[in-house]
């Protein structure tokens, strides 16, 4: 069986890679044309769906209400494996990252993600307060943020999240920006934490309704991570028991 997983994941890092290799070059316009940065989104999610279709993965993404694709949202997922970065690419919605610095280390990717996306070393309090600057500065460019709360795969027990960290709900708050939780179910069993080794299963991805900013402030920003933290708990807990 692990033989069978061991090929399986072989064959869909080549062919993550190998699409790595033809969107780089496509991602080069937005990249040195700046105001062309809705194509990050666009090719974002051609790169995800070719990902799952070539790896034979099915997918459902999951619409509770309908998004204004003229409005910003902070996207706000659970985050328990590596392909959950893929798999928000699958969003209908143009998006950019905010995600930890080490990804910088990556030759090439890393290169590309650093231009596109926003990254932060959450170790050093530098770094925090740059992203924060650099993730209102994108909103105010009228981008749309994809951020995970829990700051990385920190869980130690899949499928109960770790602790929410504030950045996404002051710049929620401090920008008036709707907050959209979303539930990615089975991924921490398709692509464990612990064990680099892909299983098959359907995959899908949940986008609540978008929660209104202006309900709290920063004085109750504890109850507005809460608050989300219980709806994508909620979720997961009605799936793991299905």
């Amino acid at each position: 069986m692990k033989v069978l997983r061991f090929l399986y994941t072989s064959y869909g890092v080549l062919v993550f890679f190998l699409l790595f290799l033809i969107f780089f070059f496509l991602l080069l316009i937005p990249i040195f044309f700046s105001s062309t940065y809705k194509l990050t989104g666009i090719f974002n999610r051609w790169w995800a769906r070719l990902l799952f279709f070539f790896i034979a993965l099915p997918y459902k993404v999951v619409y509770e209400s309908k998004l204004d694709g003229k409005k910003q949202y902070i996207f706000c997922p659970n985050h328990f494996s590596y392909i959950d970065i893929p798999s928000m690419g699958l969003n209908h919605h143009n998006t950019i990252f905010v995600g930890k610095s080490e990804i910088n280390k990556v030759p090439v990717f890393g290169y590309m993600y650093s231009k596109l996306h926003i990254t932060v070393d959450r170790t050093k309090l530098k770094s925090r307060y740059t992203t924060l600057v650099k993730t209102k500065e994108a909103l105010d460019e009228g981008k749309s943020l994809v951020v995970f709360p829990e700051g990385g795969i920190v869980t130690e027990k899949e499928p109960v999240m770790g602790k929410f960290k504030d950045g996404p709900f002051r710049v929620s708050i401090e920008k008036q920006i709707p907050i959209v939780p979303v539930t990615i179910p089975y991924n921490w069993i398709i692509l464990p934490p612990n064990e680099f080794l892909l299983n098959w299963k359907p995959m899908k991805v949940i986008f609540h309704r978008p929660i209104d900013p202006s309900k709290y402030t920063l004085d109750t920003i504890d109850e507005y991570k809460e608050y989300v933290r219980s709806v994508l708990q909620e979720e997961l807990t009605r799936h793991l028991n299905k």
